[in-house]
This record gives C-alpha cells, structure tokens and sequence, in this order.
C-alpha cells in the first residue's frame, strides 16, 4: 500500500458535504487519473460517502482523515477505508491501529511525536499542517536523524509549492485539497475536478520521472 501511495504522489483530501455527490466525485478522480481519496471525519457524510466509493470504485485507494477515535477507526474500516489518517499524534488511536493491522498515518509535527511513531514501527507518517508548522525546511531537520522515515505533507500544499515538496527523497506523497475543494464539489463541477487531478497527475509524473 505504501508503494501506492508513493507512486500517486498527492493523495486528494476531501471534505464531503453530501454522500450524493460521492460517486461523481470518485469517478472525476479515476478519470484524472487518482483512484484514491483521503475522506476526512469532519462531515457527517463521511462515512456513507467511502461505503458509496468502495462500493462503486473497489480499484480506489481510500483513507479517513480527521481520525479522533477508535469508534471512528471502527466506522471507517468497515465503510472501506484501507487507511487511517489523525491530525496528531495520538497514542491510542495509532496502537488500536496496530493491533488491528490497520495501516496509521499519524500527524507529527515534533521531534517527541516522530520519535513515538519511529519506537513503533511507522514508516511514514503525516506533516500537518505542513505549511504553518515549518513546512520542507522543518521536515528536513526532522528526518536527519531518523533516516527510515518518511513523510506526507498536508495543509497549504497546492500546484505551486508541489515540486518544492516532491522533490526531497523523503517525502512518501503529500496530501492535497487543491483539486477537490468544496465548493466545486457542492456545485457540481466534477468535469473541473477531473481536469485539476489529471493536471496534478501530471505534475507529479514530471518531477518524478
């Protein structure tokens, strides 16, 4: 699963209003070329929306984000998701994880929090919000010392700052919302979704290539 997720180098970040709009979404992200979704517990219509996406789309990759609890992490495996993704480092939820098999994405953003996810094993974990914590430079003193680690960016990354980010080796991928707003998912404007994808697919395919 980690080489998936390397080798698509952005992983949308989807806040989902509505579970109705979750197929149309999941095909724009197909068609442009990345089948896989962080589907984020801020909404209610999380968790319908990545049994729709699962169901209709099994070829997908499909996380949750904005894990706070094990009740969460039940919820969402259940629906379909493959991976976990918290906000911080959050030792209950990551060893729930563990023992279940379930592959974690923890957020840390310190030294003390790198090195609880290192004790256990990770081998990568989430840098959010990336921009506002230090951003490349912080994940680049990070890493120095724990060489087997790798890192996936979130918050304030964007078309712009994606090279700057992809470019380090230790970067695994970085997660994005740039192509999945959601305004353009409220509005309907899937055919937008898909050309901003294929756009960031094809991003990432120049500065790994």
């Amino acid at each position: 699963m980690l080489e998936q997720v390397k080798n698509f180098g952005v992983i949308p970040v989807v806040v989902i209003n509505d579970a109705k709009d979750a197929k149309f979404l999941a095909q724009a992200l197909c068609n442009g070329g990345l089948p896989c979704a962080e589907i984020t517990f801020r909404t209610e219509a999380a968790v319908e929306a990545l049994k729709i996406m699962s169901r209709e789309f099994p070829q997908m990759l499909l996380g949750a984000g904005t894990v706070l609890t094990k009740t969460q992490v039940d919820k969402a495996i259940e629906a379909g998701a493959k991976f976990i993704v918290s906000p911080g480092f959050d030792s209950e939820i990551v060893d729930y994880c563990l023992e279940k098999n379930i592959p974690v994405f923890p957020g840390c953003i310190t030294p003390s929090e790198v090195i609880q996810a290192v004790k256990r094993g990770l081998k990568v974990v989430k840098f959010f919000p990336a921009e506002s914590a230090g951003g490349l430079d912080m994940i680049k003193a990070m890493s120095a010392p724990y060489t087997d680690l790798e890192f996936m960016p979130t918050g304030g990354i964007h078309a712009k700052n994606l090279e700057n980010y992809l470019s380090f080796s230790k970067i695994a991928a970085c997660g994005g919302s740039w192509m999945v707003k959601s305004e353009l998912i409220e509005s309907g404007r899937f055919d937008q979704i898909e050309q901003l994808t294929k756009e960031a697919k094809a991003l990432v395919n120049k500065i790994r290539k």
